[in-house]
């Protein structure tokens, strides 16, 4: 494309951001979306209408019930949860589609999906061209024959996010400990085990600390490394509401996302013809930045008038340190550190003290990083020093993007638990669990890849697609003798061939479960989701059941003690053995709630450490050199739901998913321009791409995710919490002129900042 066509290209944009329902504008285009997606689900449109208007939603971690939610009134319209309906709506595939794997191989995660739900449980020996029907009770006596054959403690379970409700991690990891295995984890290790870490050193809960509700009256809200334009869109209605009462919308990243500073809603008429601006002011940082900056804030606020909410402080200890710590840095080391000038921290300083109810978001921009549980530990510092734990309007959100993964920590599904917990266990249960801590999920699959793992359990989740080095997530796949995948589709990770044995099991969906189930959102608020009328998949069965029936042949004597008649019967255990979750057993019809902790947590000034004060912490700026010639690249999330790509474009900037977003500093630095090929080299591997200008701080790249995980180590992860580092430093290669292979020898990029 010549450069004018690109000018007018860009201007015709711009106009079409003015213009009704955005014509010309990159942008969702919600109602083209819903007719396809109405069309996809021709088949079951009354079901699917029943999930939309009776269920609560299997998304983002939201917690819609039906197309209403507790913050706004009106009718919330959600493309998440729309694209994931024909998941609960599909027809079950013809076994004979796995007689062979061989022809699936080459097909996409996509196409595997839309060949339909799984129909019966299957094994494949290896050896074995495929897959073949197995009856449900000899795949069980198969796997409690395994189990009582092998020591427990070479054994793991790992759950994901994808709509399994909270009754399902509590039976599972419950049954895997009375297996004798602490080695049970779930998705949120992926995502916010950072923030978690972090909030419980300095809170005592790792949850948000506020409603959605406080959003609408806040008067700053700040995203820190969050897009919930793109992963949790409904939020924006609020954000949008925000704004209209007056709320200034501050957006802290190294991209300028499109989506963040202008969307169109689709149930808001006005917003849905003319768009809504939002971000009112961007911070530019480096990836991974956020640390320095935030540091750079709080020192600031030192200095100011006001700055420092005294009476938080005296809520809280470790402040006197955390004083000294601030002081000694110096701004030339925060400013190198961060990618934004002291000016500019010193203004987000004086922005905080003169919008005194402030509520700050972020997500995995903070969280997937070496250095992630600091990055939180010193938002929370930033949280306590201006008063915002404990008082309407204000606060504190790792917000969650699945429906699932707030609720499965809470319930136990993580490796680690306090000897008081595993004491309350106990007496509540009949039997003691495991005391010795278990593995978290890339512990697992390094023990798995080593030949440690006698039988690894999967229930949902695909390690080849969300995680750095396949070869390895590969090796873990193939090594156990025994892995079982519980789901409701296929994907690849179910296709390499075992070292003996593999079983896949069919489940249902939340909405199929008899006596309904609850999932926890992000606001802390457990919602009851019932079954909902419809179709079902004759051999496909409750997750929670399974581990039941699992536990009854593994120890038929003891076995009764995992056992439960109804999701009721779980609920009401998970409030004795889970005192947090108080109320969950009164939840039994559409629309039933109870928000643990209440609508803000610390009101009475008590926090839930053991000395029942807050705690600031110091915090350690990590060594982050950017040699000459290399870019600091990260993952971004485009048109999908977890690692489910949905669409081949970003519908919030255009781009493919092998585009690489890049500066036009970066491009004209090396040379480039829109659309050309380049390659992507790190320590761990390589990736091929297209140039894609954007917005984007120089010295920084970001690719999609998963297509962009061959560029990250499997090595790379956050100590504290065990979470991946989802970024890398990367050289760019230039395709030839001819447009063959790239060139072998990087380009250099722009010098250390």
């Amino acid at each position: 494309m010549s450069s004018a066509a690109r000018r007018g290209g860009q201007r015709w944009r711009s106009l079409g951001s003015r213009l009704p329902f955005g014509v010309g504008a990159t942008k969702p285009r919600h109602y083209a979306e819903m007719a396809r997606v109405v069309w996809e689900n021709r088949d079951a449109l009354p079901y699917a209408w029943r999930i939309l208007s009776q269920g609560t939603c299997d998304g983002c971690a939201l917690g819609t019930k039906g197309l209403k939610d507790w913050t706004l009134g009106g009718t919330h319209l959600c493309m998440v949860r729309l694209e994931l309906m024909r998941l609960n709506t599909m027809p079950a595939f013809a076994p004979e589609r796995l007689a062979s794997v061989g022809p699936l191989e080459t097909c996409s995660s996509a196409e595997l999906r839309a060949l339909g739900r799984l129909p019966t449980p299957f094994v494949r020996r290896q050896g074995e061209p495929g897959f073949r029907p197995i009856a449900w009770e000899a795949a069980l006596d198969l796997v409690a024959e395994r189990l009582r054959a092998i020591d427990p403690l070479r054994a793991a379970l790992y759950l994901t996010s994808r709509g399994i409700p909270n009754e399902t991690y509590y039976v599972a990891q419950k049954a895997w400990r009375f297996f004798g295995s602490p080695h049970v984890d779930n998705s949120a290790r992926l995502c916010h085990a950072a923030s978690t870490t972090a909030m419980r050193a300095a809170f005592g809960h790792g949850a948000a600390t506020c409603s959605y509700r406080d959003w609408l009256d806040a008067d700053l809200i700040v995203f820190f490394g969050s897009n919930v334009a793109n992963n949790q869109p409904v939020a924006l209605k609020y954000v949008h509401e925000a704004r209209r009462r007056g709320a200034e919308i501050a957006m802290v990243n190294p991209y300028r996302e499109p989506g963040m500073e202008r969307y169109w809603i689709p149930s808001d008429p006005r917003s849905a013809l003319l768009g809504s601006d939002l971000v009112t002011r961007h911070v530019e940082v480096e990836t991974g930045g956020d640390l320095a900056l935030l540091e750079g804030v709080c020192k600031a606020l030192l200095d100011l008038p006001g700055g420092v909410d005294r009476e938080a402080v005296e809520h809280a200890e470790g402040f006197q340190a955390f004083e000294a710590s601030l002081r000694a840095r110096d701004w030339p080391t925060l400013e190198a550190a961060s990618g934004a000038s002291r000016e500019r921290m010193e203004e987000l300083a004086r922005l905080l003290v003169a919008r005194p109810k402030a509520v700050l978001v972020w997500s995995m921009g903070l969280t997937q990083h070496a250095h992630g549980v600091e990055t939180v530990r010193a938002l929370c510092n930033l949280g306590l020093m201006r008063g915002l734990l404990g008082r309407r309007d204000r606060g504190l959100v790792p917000i969650r993007g699945h429906s699932g993964v707030q609720g499965g920590a809470e319930v136990g599904a993580v490796p680690v638990q306090h000897p008081a917990t595993l004491d309350r266990w106990k007496s509540v249960w009949g039997f003691d669990p495991p005391r010795a801590p278990g593995m978290a999920t890339v512990a697992q699959i390094d023990a798995a890849a080593a030949g440690d793992l006698d039988l690894f359990w999967i229930l949902g989740g695909n390690f080849l697609e969300t995680l750095g080095g396949e070869d390895r997530s590969r090796r873990a796949l193939a090594h156990p003798g025994l892995r079982v995948h519980q789901d409701i589709v296929l994907n690849s990770s179910m296709l390499v061939e075992p070292s003996d044995t593999v079983l896949l099991l069919p489940t249902t969906t939340r909405y199929e479960m008899a006596g309904g189930v609850t999932e926890t959102s992000t606001e802390r608020r457990i919602i009851f989701s019932p079954e909902v009328r419809g179709p079902r998949i004759r051999d496909a069965r409750a997750e929670w059941q399974v581990f039941c029936d699992l536990a009854a042949r593994v120890d038929p004597e003891r076995g009764p003690a995992v056992g439960f008649p109804d999701t009721a019967a779980i609920r009401r255990e998970i409030s004795l053995a889970v005192p947090l979750y108080a109320g969950i057993e009164t939840l039994a019809e559409r629309g039933d709630s109870v928000q643990w902790g209440g609508p803000v947590l610390y009101t009475d000034g008590r926090f839930a450490t053991d000395s029942g004060r807050a705690a600031f912490g110091v915090v350690e700026l990590p060594t982050r050199e950017r040699p000459d010639g290399t870019f600091r690249v990260s993952t971004r999330r485009g048109k999908q739901f977890n690692s489910m790509v949905q669409r081949a474009h970003d519908n919030l900037n255009g781009a493919a998913r092998d585009d690489v977003l890049m500066s036009s500093v970066d491009a004209r630095s090396l040379g480039v321009a829109e659309g050309d090929a380049v390659r992507l080299v790190s320590a761990a591997g390589r990736f091929d791409a297209r140039v894609r200008l954007a917005p984007i701080k120089p010295g920084n790249l970001e690719v999609y995710w998963p297509e962009g995980n061959v560029l990250l180590s499997p090595d790379a992860l956050d100590r504290r919490s065990g979470e991946p580092d989802y970024n890398a430093l990367v050289t760019v290669e230039i395709a030839s002129a001819s447009g063959g292979a790239p060139a072998s020898s990087p380009v250099a990029g722009p010098a250390t900042t």
